[in-house]
């Protein structure tokens, strides 16, 4: 194997280590394992080359003085890299585990906890990069590295969409293929949602409540994360279970994919054959879930229960005393509220009003009363809120 493939399988691996330990902790088995295989790829880089360099240059990622091609791993890295300030990274020879450890754990480290400055170590430079004009006005390729004065970056919305769009493409693809996707960056996108949460809580959750176009399933996913994760953050759930509970909404409709797309985007009712198959949706999803590596069983769980109703009248059918998670209920509700607020080719969004007498007649039949009471009061506060705005 070649030095670069060896850089980029190190990179490819410190990302799914910096996604597991941002959602399981980094004492976490699972991190040990990744963060070994990392360290293993790049003391193999640097047996053969005398250190190397990391670069972002114009959002590019840039080895060793080469451009590196913009693939969707490389993307997240380069992305990773400047939220957190960092614009260089020079590896050197002698880099020990403990090194590699500390830099997966402040990759992990929580955007609202990044006030904390990531150190360089004996073996691992880190620093931001500036690109000088020339006088004739064209970029000199003169990066220069300043390791003490980092840069801070803040993630914008339309950037989390980007990335969402780029990670759902990938997992579409896999799907489709009869493949395993990369859970990693599903759950970066996640993890981005609750970190802007913490910062502009209000404006993104905004967004999800009003908006009124019809846009692809990663969309319809995206709000269903967000308003899950606004229920489960007004309920107090923090931590590495509220990650979950988006990283199960993102994935609560993969099963749509196996659905011919003459049946989804119908514009007249389904026949009773087609909604035969539409309701085959949940169980295939929850069994690609199943057997894709690195999946949360709450995922596989919601991408079942989705569909099930409160009162267990839904599909699939279950046993009379299915206890149904609490995670599948609000994925219920936000699935509910988003499609009744999209515009579909059928038919025009409808006003929140009538969504919330609508979801208010279904309280205790179709949707959980508690959680329906509570989803409605966030709706309620932050419309109130915008008209007295």
């Amino acid at each position: 194997m070649s030095n670069v493939l060896h850089i980029l399988d190190f990179i490819r691996i410190l990302l799914s280590t910096v996604a597991n330990a941002t959602l399981y902790g980094t004492e976490h088995p699972q991190v040990t394992r990744l963060s070994k295989q990392a360290f293993e790829h790049l003391t193999s880089a640097l047996e053969i080359r005398h250190g190397f360099s990391v670069l972002i240059v114009e959002n590019e990622l840039v080895i060793d003085g080469q451009p590196c091609d913009g693939n969707l791993f490389l993307q997240r890295f380069t992305h990773i890299l400047a939220t957190r300030g960092i614009g260089s990274l020079k590896f050197l020879p002698g880099i020990q585990r403990s090194e590699v450890d500390a830099f997966v754990s402040g990759l992990a480290r929580h955007q609202s906890s990044e006030s904390h400055v990531m150190a360089s170590s004996d073996h691992l430079r880190l620093g931001h990069v500036d690109v000088r004009s020339s006088s004739d006005d064209q970029m000199a390729a003169e990066p220069v590295i300043n390791s003490t004065e980092p840069v801070a970056r803040s993630l914008s919305l339309p950037d989390l969409s980007r990335l969402e769009l780029g990670r759902f493409i990938d997992v579409y693809e896999a799907v489709k293929n009869g493949r395993h996707f990369k859970i990693s960056g599903i759950n970066e996108a996640v993890s981005g949602f609750i970190n802007f949460f913490h910062q502009e809580g209000r404006p993104l959750l905004e967004i999800a409540i009003l908006r009124d176009v019809d846009e692809y399933t990663f969309t319809h996913s995206a709000n269903v994360c967000i308003l899950n994760l606004a229920q489960a953050m007004a309920l107090g759930i923090d931590g590495p279970l509220l990650n979950d509970i988006g990283l199960a909404a993102m994935m609560h409709d993969i099963g749509k994919l196996y659905v011919p797309e003459e049946i989804l985007t119908k514009k007249d009712k389904l026949t009773d054959e087609e909604f035969t198959i539409m309701k085959q949706h949940p169980v295939k999803g929850a069994r690609h879930l199943l057997t894709n590596p690195g999946v949360p069983r709450l995922a596989v769980t919601a991408a079942y229960e989705h569909h099930l109703k409160y009162n267990l009248s839904g599909y699939p059918r279950v046993s009379v005393d299915w206890q149904q998670n609490l995670c599948s209920h609000m994925t219920m509700i936000s699935d509910f509220f988003d499609a009744l607020r999209t515009r579909r080719s059928y038919r025009e969004p409808m006003e929140l009003q009538e969504i919330s007498t609508i979801m208010t007649g279904m309280m205790g039949t179709d949707l959980h009363p508690a959680l329906t009471g509570n989803f409605l009061q966030i709706i309620s506060g932050l419309t109130s809120a915008t008209k007295s705005g």
